[in-house]
């Protein structure tokens, strides 16, 4: 069976960071691929400052082009807004019967996984991983079975940075990939 790590988000923009950590998981957890899928609304999230889906999956789309077994989904595109991640899961469960999906998010997303939409399904059902987040704490005892807190060190960097940076006309190279450094430059300079 082919393991694939879902690593969902807004991708408000993609970043080094996001690379970084599903280059990690790809070794470390030894997934054939990590899906990077593009939420057009996370339910739990205050979207104001969200750009175009459009060009967020076109910009993470640029972000991954070539980077060996990381590809990018469009599958929430396809369902109702605003996007659950278990709606999403057991839709892709269906449309490849022959994969096994684990879902990546990150320690702030496990901080309020009991506020997710069929939140114990999820457990009982994927694997999930967890990624360490600026000033979220994760107590590893507590968690459950097939639910992994990653050990590595954190990559200390958001978007919500990136678009400051851009705002303050500051320099984003080393935050985010060359092949997307002047569309982030351009789509985010006017306060999206």
């Amino acid at each position: 069976m082919k393991e694939i790590g879902i690593f969902g988000g807004s991708f408000n923009p993609i970043h080094n960071g996001h690379i970084a950590l599903a280059q990690y998981i790809l070794k470390s957890f030894r997934m054939d691929e990590i899906w990077f899928l593009v939420s057009p609304q996370n339910p739990l999230k205050e979207q104001a400052d969200l750009l175009d889906d459009n060009l967020r999956l076109d910009m993470t789309r640029k972000a991954v082009l070539g980077k060996p077994r990381l590809t990018v989904s469009d599958a929430e595109f396809q369902m109702p807004i605003p996007s659950y991640t278990w709606n999403t899961l057991q839709w892709l469960s269906k449309e490849y019967p022959t994969v096994s999906f684990t879902l990546i998010l990150g320690a702030d997303n496990w901080e309020v996984f009991d506020r997710w939409a069929h939140h114990q399904d999820l457990i009982d059902t994927y694997r999930i991983i967890i990624y360490p987040r600026r000033e979220s704490v994760v107590d590893t005892q507590l968690l459950p079975p097939h639910v992994t807190m990653l050990d590595m060190p954190l990559v200390d960097i958001c978007s919500t940075e990136i678009r400051e940076r851009v705002r303050d006309k500051l320099p984003i190279d080393h935050l985010v990939p060359s092949e997307i450094l002047k569309d982030v430059e351009k789509y985010y300079a006017n306060g999206q």
